[in-house]
């Protein structure tokens, strides 16, 4: 008795797992959803995609969703090839269901194009429907008169679908968007022109058709919010005149060393001719002892030159202003 219940035990355990693996490789219960919402696939199918490591519940819900939307041209093949590439078969089903309701066009392959260059096509499809706001930074310009000004734009775009793939994204339009912006601004006489006519930037800079050769179609330009800020032409007009000041100071000080050096130089000169010249008196006595021993010089010569030395002496004396008494 029981090693019958030993026996019967195995059995039920055996083919609970002979099932078990058969209706995984072989999804009889998917089979029977497709066959009801009118997708024709066979069992065999179904046992090819589980021995290809493709997910048949995600193939037969799209050939589902994309029959009950009427897109016929949708084949098993096609939405197997695009998830081996490394594609999301849901999102493309959703795109070209979204896009038939939308009247958009939009082909199976355009919408695998898009989903394998790295994009949402759900979501470009959405934002062709609904058109998207990107806030910019805010962005500094200064108009002429050298008063800046920071503006804040909303760019409201929409999806261009043919331009997905290829296409430069939100990043490129912005900055696009920023360098119109700033060149409007900069051709402004004042920036009081651009605080009474906002929309005239933004009419200036959509003419631009800053949205060629990106994934967008701009519609329009918003200048939400103008600030001002700094006096730019005040600031660069006074660092000018530190920078003046510092230059014209370095000038005056190098006149002066000049000058101190020139002066320098005079007081050595007159210095070594002071030194000459006492050189030179010191010869005097020496002369005229050599010119009495010659016979060249009598007494009364030598008495005439003291005489002569005495007046000139008497003569600097009397020159010379008299400093005060105390």
């Amino acid at each position: 008795m029981g090693i019958t219940l030993f026996l019967w035990t195995i059995l039920v355990m055996a083919a609970v797992t002979v099932l078990s693996i058969f209706f995984y490789y072989v999804p009889f219960v998917l089979w029977i959803t497709a066959k009801a919402s009118g997708v024709d696939i066979s069992l065999l199918q179904l046992f090819l995609m589980r021995l290809r490591k493709v997910p048949a519940p995600v193939i037969v819900n799209a050939m589902v969703e994309a029959h009950k939307a009427g897109l016929k041209n949708i084949t098993r093949d096609q939405l197997e090839a695009h998830y081996l590439a490394g594609g999301h078969v849901e999102r493309v089903v959703h795109a070209l269901v979204s896009a038939e309701k939308a009247s958009i066009a939009l082909t199976f392959q355009m919408a695998t194009a898009i989903d394998l260059a790295g994009r949402d096509v759900f979501q470009a499809v959405q934002m062709s429907v609904n058109p998207k706001v990107i806030d910019t930074p805010p962005i500094a310009a200064v108009a002429k008169n050298g008063i800046q000004l920071l503006v804040k734009a909303r760019i409201t775009v929409r999806a261009n679908i043919r331009q997905l793939v290829g296409g430069a994204g939100e990043e490129t339009v912005i900055a696009r968007v920023g360098e119109g912006i700033i060149a409007s601004i900069g051709a402004s006489e004042t920036h009081k022109e651009v605080l009474e006519t906002p929309d005239a930037i933004s009419k200036v800079v959509l003419r631009k058709g800053l949205d060629a050769g990106t994934a967008f179609e701009i519609l329009s330009i918003d200048m939400a919010d103008i600030d001002i800020g700094k006096n730019i032409g005040a600031e660069l007009q006074m660092d000018q005149a530190q920078a003046d000041k510092n230059i014209a100071q370095a000038k005056a000080e190098e006149r002066r060393a000049m000058a101190v050096a020139s002066e320098q130089e005079m007081k050595s000169k007159a210095e070594e001719a002071r030194a000459r010249v006492i050189e030179a008196e010191a010869e005097v006595p020496k002369a005229m002892a050599e010119a009495f021993r010659n016979g060249n010089l009598g007494i009364m010569d030598y008495y005439k030159v003291k005489n002569i030395q005495a007046d000139t002496n008497m003569r600097e004396t009397i020159a010379k202003p008299q400093k005060s008494a105390k």
